[in-house]
């Protein structure tokens, strides 16, 4: 099960090759994004210079995968992990760890090309899709 990152799903959009081999050599995989990716994905629609057909696109993928909402225990998961990470001294955006805390909640591996900030996370599984498996 994989829980799409927003760079992965504008590189997929954009045709980016690998991105699109490797969606389709997992094509039978469950897949998601969060609530946090498709609000990404909507503010991003409205700043580009094609709101209506690039808000077309994100209103297409929130009917094709499961959005997953932040819920109770997603939650709590990012707050255990900032917290942890805060005593290290470790910084992590709010964003970004809502997205990790997710798919560590969930069970999922997070599939995204922004493996820097991510790597952070403990516990977290990370592949990134712009490269070979």
């Amino acid at each position: 099960m994989f829980l799409l990152d927003t760079d992965i799903i504008i590189y997929s959009l954009k045709g980016l090759p690998k991105v699109v081999e490797n969606i389709q050599l997992h094509a039978d995989a469950p897949k998601a994004f969060s609530a946090i990716s498709y609000g990404e994905l909507v503010y991003g629609a409205y700043k580009s210079h094609h709101v209506s057909s690039n808000l077309a696109k994100v209103h297409r993928l929130r009917d094709i995968f499961p959005i997953i909402e932040p819920s109770s225990s997603i939650l709590e998961c990012f707050g255990s992990i900032k917290a942890f990470l805060s005593k290290k001294g470790v910084t992590v955006d709010d964003f970004d760890l809502l997205i990790g805390s997710t798919a560590i909640t969930c069970g999922y591996v997070l599939v995204t090309n922004n493996e820097k900030h991510f790597k952070k996370i403990p516990d977290l599984k990370v592949v990134n899709w712009t490269k070979d498996l």
